[in-house]
């Protein structure tokens, strides 16, 4: 069998376990719905590092997230899925999380198969948004609404300085520390931005597509 499908599956396989992880959480052991959400956030994130490692075609990357997006999609019409999708909001984020996946895969594979085009946006929406999450949950400093949405400013603030540390330590060492501290630092800060605005879920779109075009902008244009 191919090398790619084999890793193909393998990867698939490792999804459909971390979901059937949550689910265990949920149902047995009572665990709340926004861990087991988290959970699965973080580690779907993790898992997908391993795309540009593993996976060397990107349309078996838009086959196995294009599955997961069904999954999704069907999980939530027919009410599966609970330790995901049992949430008193209206969210699209399960569903938004493949179609940024696949997204950074393609910006991975057209500049030279650069890592820091998949990883960075990646990792500091698969870190950073749990964070902030987390952290604006249990010190609720600062709320403010989007739309019907509660936001706390310890949340985006969290959000911002894991961002810059994400970066600081992970961007392309040949930058000096007057630039990269530069990059990181409007990276973070729009990144943050656009965690703050979005609503319903969009955020897993919004928040890599942020990083990614600010890769571009800085690493490109500069």
């Amino acid at each position: 069998m191919d090398k790619n499908i084999l890793n193909t599956i393998i990867l698939a396989a490792s999804f459909i376990g971390l979901f059937g992880v949550a689910e265990f959480l949920y149902h047995v052991l009572k665990i709340n719905v926004e861990f087991t959400r988290k959970l699965v956030h973080v580690g779907t994130g993790f898992l997908t590092f391993l795309f540009p490692i593993m996976i060397g075609n990107h349309w078996l990357v838009l086959m196995i997230c294009s599955c997961f997006s069904v999954i999704l999609i069907l999980s939530t019409k027919f009410n599966v899925l609970r330790s995901i999708n049992a949430i008193d909001r209206e969210s699209v984020g399960s569903i938004a999380y493949p179609v940024s996946v696949y997204g950074c895969y393609l910006a991975y594979d057209h500049f030279n198969q650069n890592m820091i085009y998949f990883f960075l946006p990646i990792m500091v929406l698969a870190i950073c948004d749990p964070i902030a999450a987390l952290t604006g949950k249990r010190w609720p400093i600062g709320r403010y609404k989007i739309g019907k949405e509660n936001k706390t400013l310890m949340g985006t603030s969290m959000f911002f300085v894991s961002a810059f540390t994400i970066v600081i330590v992970f961007l392309i060492p040949e930058y000096g520390t007057e630039k990269r501290i530069l990059i990181a630092f409007s990276i973070a800060f729009i990144s943050a931005a656009s965690e703050a605005l979005s609503r319903k879920g969009y955020d897993n779109i919004t928040i890599p597509a942020s990083v990614l075009l600010s890769l571009i902008i800085f690493l490109q244009l500069f």
